[in-house]
């Protein structure tokens, strides 16, 4: 008898689906090359004699890879996940390929134009590694899109840390190694994962698991190793430099940490190995008690949704959106504006970090780039399970969580801008934190409010705006500035040393990110009456599962 890839994939107590969750896992831990820039933005100055407008376009190229996500978008309906990853995988060796010979100095500097491209490539191949993890995990654990989504966004956070500490321990923060590992690893980490991760049917694992409370267990365990991941870096960073054996025992530490998770399905195999013949038909039965009651909730949504289409209605907020539909409504308008506001801002910070630590006097800014990725982290990976919680318990609608996040950022900006002592420390900390809120609320966001059908394609519309947000505020704002104030150097390009290089900057910005919390608030109180009603249905659910419970049980 041949062997059957979807049952086992989805048999076995659903294993297959958390070896794909765990996978994602790994894949998102080196999908955050794009937050890097910095580690290496002054090799590429000096080498190719760049004003800092020129080396901000640069970084603008690099999020304009962004902006072709759109066809990552597409493609998510209609190419296999493994097909996704392979294409961002060899996308990413070409563009930061090309760029580490340069900087490696084995070919002579390339046109302006020509670092673009390769720029741009770099930068989309995250997209196609972005889009393959979050449509499949949150399609796979559609109970789950909060707690899922804060998971893999926290390990985006994490990446650029996990790089830039790696290659301080072993490569002495060496540019050209740097890029070698941005090119190298990410394509064999995909590589392994077109193997294991792929989407699986609705009704499986996760709906058994959340009946006995298994599933938000594992979810808590991949969160914890998440947190020590974090600490060790943060350790890592806050205790100063290191010798050649520390910085090797470190590295291998780190690997150890990183392999953890895959504990999880190692669980969840036996588990289900040793579960009693009984036990399989009382979940099944479970599911089905659950599955019905979704069918008559659905049901409803769904003959709503006929109606509508047959009246040529418009699907009310929270129904399936199609994109045209989508973009039509004004609270797709005013999550993209409020969106652009939060991450628009931190992208100017992530990629003039580099200039901004030499114009304070600091020589070495990779501490910096490690605070933001470290701190970008605890706000993904908190903040999707803390607005889970709140919506289950007390209907808060998610963007007021965004909201708060951007009230926070614009005293980070402050902060910078009076130059205090330490305000590099703590403005990267608090714009770290609250960038990390900004992503990992806004994707379960989208989701429910139009829907998953079309959810690829529609999240790399809003994500439209991390180019955007490049071009206006780094790419104009902060390169414009910083250039009025630059003296000239040898070679062509620019410098300048002082407090008042980025003020006017981190003025401006404080001021979108008040704007930001504006329209945040209006969208969480135009969408109340819809978390009321996830709230509701989320208390259904738990109440069917406790009482098929009790019956099974008894």
């Amino acid at each position: 008898m041949g062997w059957d890839w979807r049952m086992g994939w989805e048999g076995s107590g659903g294993v297959g689906r958390w070896l794909g969750f765990v996978t994602a896992v790994w894949v998102q831990c080196i999908s955050g090359n794009n937050y890097t820039f910095s580690n290496y933005s002054d090799a590429l100055k000096s080498l190719m004699g760049l004003t800092q407008l020129q080396l901000n376009n640069l970084s603008v190229a690099k999020d304009i890879g962004k902006a072709f996500g759109l066809l990552a978008g597409l493609a998510s309906d209609r190419l296999t996940t493994p097909v996704i990853l392979l294409i961002g995988s060899v996308e990413g060796l070409v563009g930061y390929g090309a760029q580490w010979l340069v900087v490696r100095q084995s070919i002579r500097p390339l046109p302006y134009w020509q670092m673009c491209v390769f720029l741009c490539m770099g930068g989309n191949s995250t997209t196609w590694m972005n889009t393959a993890v979050l449509v499949t995990c949150i399609r796979n654990f559609r109970r789950n899109r909060g707690p899922v989504s804060g998971i893999l966004k926290g390990y985006v956070g994490l990446s650029t840390a996990i790089f830039t500490d790696i290659c301080s321990a072993l490569f002495a923060d060496n540019p050209a190694a740097f890029l070698l590992m941005l090119a190298v690893v990410p394509a064999a980490v995909c590589t392994a994962a077109m193997f294991f991760l792929r989407e699986s049917s609705p009704a499986g694992d996760d709906e058994s698991a959340d009946l006995d409370g298994a599933g938000a267990k594992y979810f808590g365990v991949i969160n914890a190793m998440a947190v020590a991941i974090a600490v060790y870096l943060l350790a890592f960073d806050l205790t100063g430099s290191h010798g050649a054996l520390v910085s090797r025992l470190f590295a291998a530490g780190l690997l150890v940490l990183l392999a953890a998770p895959a504990a999880v399905p190692i669980h969840k195999s036996l588990t289900a190995r040793r579960r009693p013949l009984g036990g399989a038909s009382e979940d099944v039965g479970a599911s089905e008690a659950l599955l019905a009651e979704e069918a008559k909730n659905g049901g409803e949504m769904s003959g709503r949704e006929d109606e509508a289409e047959e009246g040529k209605g418009k699907p009310e907020i929270g129904e399936e959106h199609t994109i045209v539909e989508a973009v039509k409504t004004v609270d797709f308008w005013v999550l993209f504006s409020s969106f652009l506001c939060g991450v628009g801002t931190g992208m100017a910070v992530m990629n003039n970090m580099g200039q901004m630590g030499l114009a304070l006097g600091y020589t070495d800014v990779s501490i910096f780039v490690s605070l933001l990725s470290i701190w970008g982290f605890f706000g993904r990976i908190i903040s999707g399970t803390i607005s889970e919680y709140f919506i289950k318990e007390h209907a808060t609608p998610r963007p007021l969580w965004n909201a708060g996040s951007q009230m926070l950022m614009a005293v980070g900006y402050v902060v910078m801008a009076v130059a205090i002592p330490g305000s590099l420390y703590i403005g990267s900390v608090v714009v770290g934190l609250c960038y990390g809120v900004r992503l990992a609320v806004s994707v379960p966001t989208a989701s429910e409010l139009f829907g998953l059908k079309y959810y690829g394609l529609i999240y790399n519309i809003l994500i439209l705006n991390l180019p955007l947000g490049s071009f206006l505020f780094s790419g104009l704002l902060a390169g414009l500035l910083y250039d009025a104030q630059a003296t000239k150097t040898e070679g062509g390009a620019n410098t300048c040393v002082g407090a008042h290089c980025y003020r006017m900057v981190f003025v401006i910005m404080a001021l979108a990110c008040i704007i930001g919390f504006g329209l945040d608030v209006v969208l969480a109180f135009r969408t109340k009456k819809l978390y009321r009603q996830i709230q509701s249905s989320k208390r259904t659910r738990k109440a069917a599962a406790s009482h098929h419970h009790r019956i099974t049980k008894g």
